[in-house]
């Protein structure tokens, strides 16, 4: 088996990279990469005889087909702009894939990929990603599932990179049309800083307040889980959260166009360009991510509360930002070799969810030591009012 890793000594994918050397019986580990000195490099701190490095231009989409032809499975780190690129190659060149964001106009090519009998995973991160296997796991353990709640702390600093930097400014967007929650049969449109609540992530994260995020987990969990309500909240770290209100409140997310020193922008390239250069950009006090995952539903005809959450070694063991990377990165390598060795029977666009199987995902974290504890409890009304 030859694994391709795009974008694979990037800030995040590095850590995929890693994995794979670390934990795949593949024959052959290929670094791709527009940087083809990070990727030497990265090949060579490694180690791993197995590993080659290729130099990809990913927005030359014939030379990306032609490309994947030569592998087996393509995992994907780069950027989301590149998502429906590198899911069209895929498709194209007949190779199974997975990446670790999800852009809507993926799901088209679902009939494609079925036709050409490969799979391809977009959304195979933390969140997405590690929650959709918690949220399976959850769901699994019950007859009828009505509600799940998907929480999330991302604790790392608001531009480590581009592609980060802009997915925190596209989550807080007021125009943002994914921003969704399920219930009643029908998805419902929200604002940034919605949906308010606090949630007690294990430490060191501990309690956070918590906002409705337009993440893909409400759009495929109605279908694929059969919930009667799907709902995702997240968070960043609470100077992050600040900064975002302030930006929102104050225009400085709006697209208008403005003249600056007689260039033509708008105030939100203005802070993106901003944001990617301040030093303080890159600066966090604490590295982590925190998941916590609530499934409601019926077992045996009693009510039934499913929690789940995670727990990974702390920054100070794993690397600073590695504490955050690694929760990205290692369930995107975990995926691809569960394709790669025949786990995956679905073909298709799925989500993770419908994609990997939820135990043996799991096993494959705590490997890594990336745990996710559960808690199951019934509940149920014991009296009731008259005036009911």
């Amino acid at each position: 088996m030859r694994i391709l890793s795009l974008g694979g000594a990037g800030a995040v994918c590095q850590y995929a990279t890693r994995d794979l050397a670390e934990f795949s019986t593949c024959e052959q580990i290929v670094i791709g990469d527009y940087n083809v000195a990070a990727a030497e490099q990265l090949a060579a701190e490694i180690g791993d005889p197995r590993l080659e490095v290729v130099r990809v231009d990913a927005d030359d989409h014939a030379g990306l087909v032609r490309l994947f032809q030569g592998f087996d499975v393509v995992l994907n780190g780069l950027p989301w702009k590149y998502d429906l690129a590198v899911t069209r190659a895929c498709v194209e060149a007949g190779v199974s894939g997975l990446d670790v964001s999800t852009e809507e106009d993926q799901w088209d090519y679902d009939a494609a990929a079925r036709q050409k009998g490969i799979v391809f995973v977009p959304g195979v991160g933390a969140t997405p990603g590690i929650t959709n296997i918690m949220a399976s796991r959850g769901a699994n353990q019950l007859d009828e599932v009505d509600e799940i709640q998907i929480n999330f702390a991302a604790f790392r600093c608001i531009g480590p990179s581009p592609g980060l930097l802009i997915t925190v400014l596209w989550e807080f967007n007021p125009r943002t049309k994914e921003r969704l929650y399920y219930r009643d049969g029908r998805f419902h449109r929200v604002g940034p800083f919605e949906g308010l609540k606090t949630v007690h992530f294990p430490n060191p994260i501990g309690a956070q307040e918590v906002c409705y995020i337009p993440h893909p987990e409400t759009r495929t969990m109605p279908k694929s889980l059969g919930a009667k309500a799907v709902s995702v909240r997240g968070c960043f770290p609470p100077h992050v959260m600040r900064l975002m209100k302030v930006l929102l409140e104050s225009g400085f997310l709006s697209e208008t166009p403005v003249t600056v020193k007689g260039v033509q922008t708008t105030p939100l390239e203005v802070m993106h360009e901003l944001l990617i250069q301040l030093p303080e950009s890159k600066q966090n006090p604490l590295w982590g991510y925190g998941l916590l995952v609530e499934v409601y539903g019926k077992r045996d005809g009693r009510d039934v509360k499913v929690t789940l959450w995670n727990r990974h070694p702390p920054a100070e063991e794993w690397g600073g930002p590695a504490a955050y990377y690694k929760n990205i990165a290692i369930p995107l390598s975990i995926g691809a070799q569960m394709i790669s060795r025949g786990d995956v029977l679905q073909r298709g666009v799925v989500a993770p969810e419908t994609a990997f199987d939820p135990d043996v995902f799991i096993a494959e974290l705590a490997r890594r030591r990336i745990e996710i504890h559960e808690k199951i409890e019934e509940y149920h009304v014991v009296g009731h009012s008259r005036f009911m």
